[in-house]
């Protein structure tokens, strides 16, 4: 007896050994079962999934002798060669080879002939997309009013490509992937009727590699038997077909969340000593990543994951953040894109890997910004909390102050600058727990004024007016949009109603030299970047 493949040997032949299609076979039974049955289908979706067998399942129900029977029947002489595709009645076309106008008009004229032996005429036009605009719309009057014993399906696995004049005569059906679980039922059945064993995480694999299509799954499932010698086994398919284990990438993660470099080529070196091609290497390190991306953020499925969650690096789940494995993941993908134009694919592989190896310290915009205003917050908290009182006022705060408020304000002062600490050398009689207290308000809302106001050179409160004084005219520029807000926190703090005035120390800005004169040009650049014109000799 001749070998049959297994995908042409399983070939369902029922509407009920329909794999993964509940839908489309609940929707058709019921069609035929009621009687409203239509003049043309058009079957649509991915590759392997059961669109001809479906075609063909539906041709031999339609023409059960004591029919149409939802449930197909087999003692009829006409079914086995609608099985195998010779009916005479049935007629399958391939869409890629007569894709022409004649081969439309060809059809126009065989519809006006009744079936030999069959009670319907089935045209079974498969990859229908591929048919030329003008055989579209030389098919569109046949399909649209057929004689009453003619019926077409169309498979397709493009149906945007198909016009939408045709998909409108048409009951459309969307046959959807195969799920993995179901795909490795079928495999296990299979190796069952082979009589060979079979490991459970080689079957996964299989029917994982197979991407949804059962015909995928069963083409690869031959190949792998045939070097497997009746053991099915991930290592040898790993081995033969050329493919990097789990624990080769469990190593390499470990190399790149310990940011071990030297490491990483060498592990890399090593795999590709074994033949394993950059691309394949390529595709299973997205492959891992992609897997260790959905753990972080919480997936623990092993059909969207390939393996179990507790298989993968510890390491690397612990080290890196979901954002580094993301970009570790646009890097490998990009390597993937760039190779095909590479000089030599070593050599961006390398480089990727010498990015890798760099991934614990990258850090997104988004992570820089936070980084940069909370170092920003913890400042200007120490600017504004550990201001010095003036000389006068010094014995006062010491008495107010306790030990522990003392000991922190020396810690804090050491670490300011002497400019800083110049900036607060004075408050004109103005207790400096006031002060603290109204800057402290106005960061919870306005921490950029908040910044501002801590950088006043001195405080003070004349009457009812309240002036605060800066050592630059740029800061005492920034401080003034914010004059409402202090006067507000300040009659709150001080407990009575106050003016605000912002004042610069004249002292300390120096004037324009006599007999210059600034250009409006300057004047706004000055106003703009709040700066200070200087001598350009110094």
């Amino acid at each position: 007896m001749n070998y049959e493949v297994t995908a042409t040997r399983r070939r369902p032949r029922t509407f009920d050994s329909l794999v993964g299609q509940e839908f489309v076979v609940a929707s058709l039974k019921n069609s035929i079962t009621s009687g409203r049955i239509a003049h043309a289908y058009l079957f649509s979706g991915p590759r392997g999934v059961g669109k001809t067998s479906a075609a063909r399942i539906l041709a031999r129900a339609l023409n059960c002798p004591d029919g149409p029977n939802a449930d197909g029947c087999d003692d009829y002489p006409g079914s086995e060669e609608i099985s195998r595709g010779s009916s005479m009645d049935v007629i399958e076309i391939d869409g890629a080879s007569n894709t022409s106008v004649n081969d439309v008009r060809q059809i126009k004229d065989e519809v006006l002939f009744a079936p030999t032996s069959s009670r319907y005429k089935i045209y079974i036009i498969d990859e229908v997309h591929m048919l030329s605009n003008s055989a579209f719309n030389a098919l569109l009057k046949t399909i649209e009013e057929p004689p009453p014993y003619v019926i077409f399906v169309f498979a397709t696995t493009e149906i945007h490509k198909v016009p939408a004049t045709i998909r409108s005569r048409c009951q459309q059906f969307a046959f959807r992937l195969i799920p993995i679980e179901s795909v490795k039922e079928q495999l296990d059945v299979v190796v069952g009727e082979l009589e060979i064993r079979a490991d459970d995480d080689a079957l996964f694999w299989v029917a994982k590699e197979s991407t949804g299509s059962l015909r995928d799954a069963y083409t690869l499932l031959d190949q792998v038997v045939s070097f497997s010698d009746g053991h099915i086994t991930l290592e040898k398919i790993r081995e033969k077909l050329g493919l990097v284990g789990l624990d080769n990438l469990n190593e390499i993660a470990d190399a790149v969340a310990d940011g071990d470099g030297r490491k990483l080529v060498e592990l890399t070196d090593g795999i590709m000593s074994m033949g394993v091609s950059v691309e394949q290497f390529t595709i299973d390190l997205a492959e891992y990543f992609r897997s260790v991306l959905f753990i972080n953020k919480g997936v623990r499925r092993e059909s969207l994951l390939g393996f179990s969650a507790d298989r993968f690096s510890g390491k690397m789940l612990r080290v890196l953040s979901a954002s580094q494995v993301e970009h570790a993941l646009e890097l490998v993908l990009g390597l993937y894109r760039s190779i095909r134009y590479s000089v030599n694919p070593r050599f961006d592989l390398d480089l990727t890997l010498s990015k890798l190896a760099a991934l614990r310290d990258y850090l997104t915009s988004q992570e820089i910004l936070q980084e940069l205003q909370e170092l920003r917050e913890g400042f200007t908290a120490g600017e504004a909390g550990e201001v010095e009182p003036a000389a006068d006022s010094s014995s006062h705060h010491s008495s107010e102050s306790g030990p522990a408020q003392t000991e922190d304000a020396s810690a804090a002062d050491d670490s300011l600058d002497d400019d800083a600490a110049e900036l607060h050398a004075s408050f004109s009689g103005l207790l400096h727990e006031k002060v603290e207290a109204m800057i402290g308000t106005i960061r919870k809302h306005n921490l950029t004024l908040a910044t501002q106001l801590a950088k006043a050179t001195s405080w003070s409160l004349e009457g009812t007016e309240l002036r605060v004084t800066f050592s630059k005219r740029f800061e005492a520029e920034s401080a003034r949009g914010g004059e409402e807000t202090l006067r507000q926190v300040a009659r709150e703090i001080l407990d009575t109603p106050v003016l605000v005035r912002i004042q610069v120390d004249e002292a300390d800005v120096q004037a324009p030299p006599e007999g210059s004169e600034l250009s409006s040009s300057a004047e706004a650049v000055k106003k703009v970047f709040r700066g200070e014109v200087v001598d350009g000799d110094t």
